[in-house]
């Protein structure tokens, strides 16, 4: 096990153990004794997050008796009705405080003494979530029915072939998550289906998941076993659903349209691929958000991802950890202080895509970016282009303007860059952008509207290589030039 100082576990010690509870008073005891007892890697602290579920057989009077003898690394949480183990492992996200998190149930079924093995793949930085196997072959295991471990191998071929992971057991309770990450996954299951909801939230979030072999003990249905066929096929509508809905983050770790956006895997692809020839060696990208974009740009000398918020600067840093071409930096495009410190970073690119909008004065932020680069850097930029669709959309996006060819051209080189390339993209999107947001007035893109978006893009791509079509948006390419570009007036646009 790592035990170096430098490691995750010196920096953030503790882990969150969640327990789901309901109807377990047989064997909630002797359970809670095991993972007060269970050894964890060196250097790391423990938590244990009980929900009782609104439990009928007594469960929740010996739920309060472990919590007070155990206080306080045990903690209690009540539901006020009984909705089902995904909603009480909602609950115990929300209540958690540690770096890290492990998913356990209230029965004996699972060993904690494979917390450390479980453990090991996030603490050495190489996995974002571990799943335990029950079907990776140990030295012993008991013998259960046949056809419920056939059903779980049925639903995890399912999910893999969905998800595009190779699993061996998708519908495993071990499951251990960097706790950064776990909290951003929305997860709408109330009962057994959060297994297979998580499981496709990951893969699409592209976390790096490992899988290691753990013991297992299965009880069978007399001795308080829960899960049942029903539950197999919520499970096998729950992978549909989620291959269809990209519903990947929760919404305060995004704005409603950009998250949404930003789930368009397909999208983000084409976008990626039509400014990766013009980046350089050490690239700078403005307003990174959570790295939906980040992960498609070129890992040359140095990616540096900026933005200004807190929390989407936290995940950036958690995500790229370990990686030498990769760094994080706070980058306020209204900061001239921020645009200083981050001169002697030597960049050669800056790529701004759907960030100046925002800005109120997107003059003083070029003359920010034109300041970063030397001369004959080069600043890739995209912005909404058509003063006409501005719209609903626009309003609740946070947008000041939409753009039209001239008008950037001219503020863009007014603040110390010649442009070399102005383009459209996405030219298809302008007719429903248009429908939605200045007929229908909606402020939000629907999320299977979205899927079909993005389903589409490989047919939108092959159109744009064939006409010359306007584009719902413009993509800029411009050359930082000699001169101090701080002494230049804004255009007007």
């Amino acid at each position: 096990m790592n035990t170096d100082p430098s490691s995750p576990v010196a920096h953030h010690s503790l882990l969150s153990i969640l327990i789901p509870v309901y109807n377990e008073r047989a064997y909630l005891t002797r359970c809670l004794e095991r993972v007060l007892e269970a050894p964890l890697p060196e250097g790391l602290r423990r938590e244990v997050i009980l929900v009782d579920d609104k439990s009928t057989d007594g469960t929740t009077d010996l739920v309060h008796e472990l919590a007070a003898k155990h206080a306080p690394v045990v903690r209690a949480f009540f539901q006020e009705c009984n909705q089902g183990k995904g909603a009480a492992i909602v609950r115990a996200i929300r209540e958690m405080q540690g770096q890290y998190a492990i998913f356990q149930d209230a029965d004996l079924e699972y060993d904690p003494s494979d917390y450390g093995m479980l453990l090991r793949p996030i603490l050495e930085g190489r996995a974002d979530v571990v799943y335990g196997s029950r079907f990776v072959p140990r030295t012993m295991r008991r013998v259960l029915n046949y056809h419920h471990e056939l059903g779980n191998r049925f639903l995890t071929t399912m999910s893999n072939i969905f998800s595009g992971l190779n699993l061996t057991d998708m519908e495993t309770c071990y499951k251990a998550f960097r706790a950064d990450i776990l909290r951003t996954i929305p997860i709408r299951s109330k009962r057994f289906g959060i297994e297979p909801e998580i499981t496709a939230k990951v893969a699409k979030r592209r976390c790096v998941v490992y899988e290691v072999p753990i013991s297992y003990h299965g009880r069978g249905y007399a001795e308080g076993k829960k899960i049942g066929w029903k539950d197999g096929v919520s499970a096998l509508a729950t992978i549909l659903r989620y291959w269809v809905l990209d519903d990947c983050y929760e919404e305060r770790y995004g704005h409603s349209i950009l998250s949404d956006l930003s789930r368009a895997r397909r999208f983000n692809e084409w976008m990626a691929r039509e400014i990766v020839p013009h980046l350089g060696r050490r690239i700078l990208e403005a307003g990174a958000g959570i790295g939906n974009l980040s992960r498609h740009l070129p890992k040359r000398d140095l990616l540096l991802l900026t933005d200004v918020e807190p929390q989407y600067l936290a995940i950036l840093e958690d995500a790229w950890r370990g990686n030498a071409l990769v760094d994080v930096a706070k980058f306020d495009l209204t900061s001239d202080d921020d645009a200083a410190a981050l001169r002697e970073r030597r960049l050669d690119t800056v790529v701004c895509l759907n960030v100046l909008e925002h800005i109120e004065d997107a003059a003083a932020a070029l003359r920010r970016m034109r300041s970063m680069l030397a001369p004959g850097g080069r600043l890739v930029l995209l912005v909404p282009q058509h003063r006409w669709l501005f719209s609903a959309y626009d309003r609740e996006l946070g947008h000041f303007r939409r753009y039209d060819r001239a008008g950037l051209r001219s503020q863009v080189e007014s603040c110390g860059f010649r442009v070399s390339r102005l383009r459209g993209f996405n030219a298809l999107a302008i007719l429903g952008w248009w429908f939605n947001g200045r007929v229908l007035g909606r402020t939000k893109i629907g999320r299977v509207q979205l899927k079909l978006f993005d389903l589409c893009v490989p047919f939108m791509r092959l159109v744009e290589t064939i006409l010359p079509l306007p584009g719902i948006s413009l993509i800029c390419i411009a050359e930082a030039v000699d001169g101090d570009p701080s002494a230049k007036p804004p255009a007007s646009e």
